[in-house]
């Protein structure tokens, strides 16, 4: 995942998120919008629930070579929020980047 695809600022977060679309299943929830850039862009957000900063961290890169991985189940022109449950603790990568997939091939 480039820099460049990344949503950072918390105003273009509350955007996303309050838009209507959106995806769940027990180890992730995906907002998705439409955007005026020609690649999609992504959010990940990993709650202190979860753990300390180290596994939310580690949680965060192995979430974003899932998407590098799949970036051709992603739309273009769209902005993706991905909000990380703490479901995902107990999964190995393999099954989160199932889990993943599952959710946006609905």
């Amino acid at each position: 995942m480039k820099k460049y695809e990344t949503v950072k600022k918390k105003r273009e977060f509350d955007e996303i998120i309050h838009q209507e679309k959106c995806k769940k299943n027990n180890s992730y929830i995906i907002y998705n919008k439409e955007s005026n850039y020609s690649y999609p862009r992504f959010g990940i957000a990993v709650g202190k629930k979860i753990g300390n900063a180290v596994t939310r961290n580690k949680i965060k890169r192995q979430v974003r070579d899932i998407i590098t991985k799949n970036k051709k189940l992603f739309k273009n022109n769209r902005d993706y929020i991905i909000i990380v449950k703490r479901k995902v603790l107990s999964l190995s990568y393999q099954q989160m980047e199932r889990e993943m997939k599952s959710l946006l091939q609905e």
